[in-house]
């Protein structure tokens, strides 16, 4: 991990070598400085679950980032061209302590506590590209 990135020296992007494509999610926390410093600390390099962390490499997702601002997340999903979503996020969710998983973010998060990822995750519409 690179420590010197930050919001105002940019995020460095992986390259993969081939075609990919890129899904963006959004969703709410709980309104709350601690719960939040809480969920931050669930996803750092010293608490994060390696279950989960392969689980999401099991489905075929290259690269997963979470953006936070205030109580509201982002999150970009780089996968391979040929990435179906909805068989991925349903096989995820029989992985490893995915359940388990999904119950301890899930109070944290302003959702039903018994929605998978894929039920709480709202998938974003692109409403500008730059390149194009």
């Amino acid at each position: 991990m690179n420590t010197t990135a930050s919001p105002e020296s940019g995020y460095p992007v992986r390259q993969f070598g081939k075609k990919t494509k890129r899904y963006v999610q959004l969703l709410t926390l709980e309104d709350n400085p601690e719960l939040i410093r809480q969920y931050r600390l669930l996803h750092s390099p010293e608490q994060h679950w390696v279950e989960i962390r392969e689980g999401i490499r099991a489905v075929g997702i290259l690269e997963m980032e979470i953006y936070i601002h205030g109580h509201t997340i982002v999150m970009i999903v780089e996968t391979p061209e040929d990435f179906d979503w909805t068989p991925a996020m349903q096989r995820l969710a029989t992985l490893p302590r995915q359940a388990e998983w999904e119950a301890v973010v899930g109070e944290f998060q302003r959702c039903s506590a018994e929605a998978t990822s894929d039920e709480k995750w709202q998938l974003m519409d692109r409403m500008f590209y730059l390149y194009s």
